[in-house]
């Protein structure tokens, strides 16, 4: 490696450092450091939280809601995903460029796409459940859409870097026999990158369970909103209760995966 360019390297990393060093700095004073910057009765609540740990509310009418709430917020995480794989698909495998041959054309339809796949990702799910849920009401599909839209565009990202990242020797040797860009796609490509965007879909299917519930605190249903509730009505003991189902719910998910990653590995 070129030493200047190490230099330069190093250099830029020093003048990030010194820039992040002062914003954290400037954040510290526009900080009004009194009394009124911890709630005074916040650690007796804290307290009744922790405490409520110890005592989740285990009756049978809280642990069918639970039950329910869970199954809701399992059944939004599916049906987001799915239809966000469908869109990193759709969108990924133009982004990546593999099935362009002109060079020209090629650089715009990747920009494109990779452009339609930054806006998706860039707003927050829960920004995207505000405005569905502004535009259609407190409808499953706006938990869906926002789902969909952002982890499709994560997804459709990373599907398209791992097109592009694929040894080109095995496509050659299928274009040398006279594959078309569909068969090269897939028989090709896509035999070669299964086992990995599968395997980062199921970790991202584990963000997606919690942003489901995440999401829930607008209104829409499931294991957000009940904590919501409970929050609100000082049920603390019920709170660790549907904490609970949703910690129980993500190492469920977590167990699968890596079962099937096991599974494609071999």
């Amino acid at each position: 490696m070129d030493k200047r360019w190490l230099s330069f390297e190093l250099h830029k990393r020093k003048i990030l450092s010194l820039i992040l060093s002062l914003a954290f700095v400037m954040s510290l004073f526009s900080i009004e450091w009194n009394n009124d910057l911890v709630h005074g009765k916040g650690f007796t609540t804290a307290k009744q939280i922790a405490a409520a740990f110890f005592t989740p509310d285990l009756t049978g009418d809280i642990l069918f809601l639970a039950l329910e709430s869970s199954w809701t917020t399992l059944s939004y995480a599916v049906a987001g995903m799915s239809l966000a794989i469908i869109i990193a698909f759709f969108y990924g495998v133009p982004a990546s460029g593999i099935i362009v041959a002109n060079g020209k054309a090629r650089r715009y339809i990747r920009s494109f796409f990779r452009g339609q796949l930054g806006f998706m990702r860039a707003i927050h799910e829960l920004v995207w459940a505000w405005l569905f849920v502004a535009s259609i009401g407190l409808s499953p599909f706006a938990a869906i859409f926002a789902l969909a839209i952002p982890y499709g565009g994560i997804l459709g990202r990373i599907f398209a870097d791992m097109l592009e990242d694929i040894p080109r020797e095995p496509i050659k040797a299928l274009e040398a026999a006279g594959a078309s860009k569909l068969q090269t796609l897939w028989y090709g490509y896509l035999p070669m990158v299964r086992a990995s965007i599968t395997s980062y879909a199921m970790y991202r299917f584990e963000c997606a369970v919690r942003s489901s519930a995440i999401m829930s605190f607008v209104g829409i249903g499931g294991l957000g909103y009940q904590i919501q509730l409970s929050l609100d009505d000082l049920h603390y003991d019920e709170v660790w209760t549907f904490v609970f189902f949703l910690i129980a719910l993500v190492l469920i998910i977590d167990l699968w995966s890596n079962q099937l990653r096991k599974r494609l590995v071999q």
